[in-house]
């Protein structure tokens, strides 16, 4: 008997579903002034099965002591490789070769926090991951500006934003929950 999965069925090439389940994420991470609540989905990019979710803070994070301070997409890598019994940081052995990544913000190009950036860790598996799809891009908060799609894209990882205007309110929404608005 196959197990149920824990992930909706999503059509293939619907994109937008794709990112509103990344939405979804997005909102378990819990509200704070200091940081942006962040979802992302990886998606076998041929059989389009959700190969995993996460959301900012959800994890322990880098260093030892660390409570939390992992960012979306590096949850979703964790789980990967925690589900293949492999380190986080051989998780592109076990990567399908066309892995897609939906995050509901930019990746981030530098982190304030002194841990690896989301941009590094993708670069890292461009062998796998090629096409990431973005939400919004990363507001001014806290770093100014964030070149993230700029690294990715020059690297020759294809970046696309979604083009619905009221899911990308709802990111923002989202994102900025905790925020003085």
């Amino acid at each position: 008997m196959a197990s149920e999965s824990p992930h909706p069925t999503i059509q293939p090439g619907n994109h937008q579903a794709y990112m509103e389940y990344a939405l979804e994420k997005a909102r378990l991470s819990p509200p704070a002034s200091t940081k942006f609540c962040v979802g992302a989905v990886l998606v076998d990019g041929d059989s389009r099965e959700i190969l995993s979710t996460g959301y900012s803070l959800e994890l322990p994070g880098d260093r030892p002591g660390d409570p939390g301070s992992t960012h979306a997409e590096h949850c979703c890598l964790i789980k990967v490789a925690e589900k293949h019994k492999v380190p986080d940081d051989h998780v592109g052995k076990v990567l399908p070769k066309n892995t897609v990544l939906y995050t509901t913000m930019e990746p981030c190009n530098e982190r304030l926090s002194g841990n690896r950036t989301c941009v590094e860790r993708i670069l890292a598996l461009k062998d796998s991951i090629n096409l990431v799809y973005v939400g919004i891009t990363e507001p001014g908060t806290f770093i100014g500006l964030n070149e993230g799609r700029k690294r990715l894209e020059e690297a020759g990882v294809e970046v696309r934003q979604i083009e619905k205007q009221d899911l990308r309110d709802r990111i923002f929404k989202a994102s900025t929950a905790g925020h003085d608005q």
